[in-house]
C-alpha cells in the first residue's frame, strides 16, 4: 500500500521531489516578463489568465511568445531535475505532478495560475518526447479543423495518455498524464460551457 501511496519512492524523495516541481511551477512567467518590460499585468486583461493566451490580449506576440516557451519548459525542466537529481523514473513523474499544481495555483500570486495547457505539454516533452510530439499533432489538426483553441487542448489532453498507454506502453506515465487531464479539463470548465453554448472565441477572432 505504501508503494501504491507514494509512487515507489520513500516519503521524504516524494515530498522533495513534489516540493522542487511544484516551486518551478510556480514561476508565474507572464507576470514576470510583463513586468520587466513594462508591459500590462495579464491579470488585468482578457480573462485574467497569466498564461500566453491572455499575455498575448496585450498585444505583444513576443511576450506571448515568451511566455508559452517559459510556461512549458519549466514542466520540462523539473521533470529533468526529478529525473537526474531527485530519484530517477519514479521522482521525474512526481516532480511533473508538482510542476503542473505550482503552474495552477502558484504560491507567489495568491494561488490563482493558467489552465495548464502549456506546461502539460512540457511535462510530456521531458517524460516522452514522442507523446508530445503526438499531442501537438492533435492539437494542430482540431484547430484547423474547428478554429477553438480550447477544444483542440481538451482533446489533445485525452488522446495522448490513451497514445502513451496502448500505443507506447509508458503505462506509469500515462496514468500522470490522465491526472493532469483531468485537472486542465477542471480549469477549463468556462470554456467548455461556452463551446457548449456556442460563444468561444475562435482562433484568429476577435475577444
Amino acid at each position: 500500500m505504501q508503494e501504491t501511496l507514494n509512487w515507489g519512492l520513500s516519503w521524504p524523495a516524494f515530498g522533495l521531489a513534489l516540493a522542487v516541481g511544484y516551486l518551478l511551477g510556480s514561476i508565474p512567467f507572464g507576470i514576470v516578463l510583463t513586468k520587466l518590460s513594462g508591459g500590462t499585468d495579464p491579470r488585468s486583461i482578457g480573462s485574467g489568465n497569466i498564461g500566453a493566451t491572455n499575455v498575448l490580449r496585450t498585444g505583444n506576440k513576443k511576450l506571448a511568445a515568451l511566455t508559452l516557451l517559459g510556461d512549458m519548459l519549466k514542466g520540462t525542466v523539473a521533470v529533468l531535475v526529478g529525473f537526474y537529481v531527485l530519484g530517477g523514473p519514479k521522482a521525474a513523474l512526481v516532480a511533473g505532478l508538482g510542476a503542473f499544481l505550482g503552474h495552477l495555483f502558484p504560491v507567489w500570486i495568491g494561488f490563482r495560475g493558467g489552465k495548464g495547457v502549456a506546461t502539460y505539454l512540457g511535462v510530456l516533452i521531458g517524460l516522452a518526447w514522442p507523446a508530445a510530439l503526438a499531442f501537438a499533432a492533435i492539437w494542430l489538426s482540431v484547430a484547423k479543423l474547428s478554429k477553438y483553441s480550447s477544444l483542440a487542448a481538451l482533446t489533445a489532453s485525452v488522446a495522448t495518455p490513451l497514445i502513451m498507454w496502448f500505443a507506447m506502453g509508458h503505462r506509469q506515465a500515462a496514468l500522470l498524464m490522465a491526472l493532469l487531464a483531468a485537472l486542465l479539463w477542471i480549469m477549463h470548465r468556462e470554456n467548455i460551457a461556452r463551446l457548449l453554448s456556442g460563444g468561444e472565441g475562435k482562433i484568429g477572432g476577435k475577444g
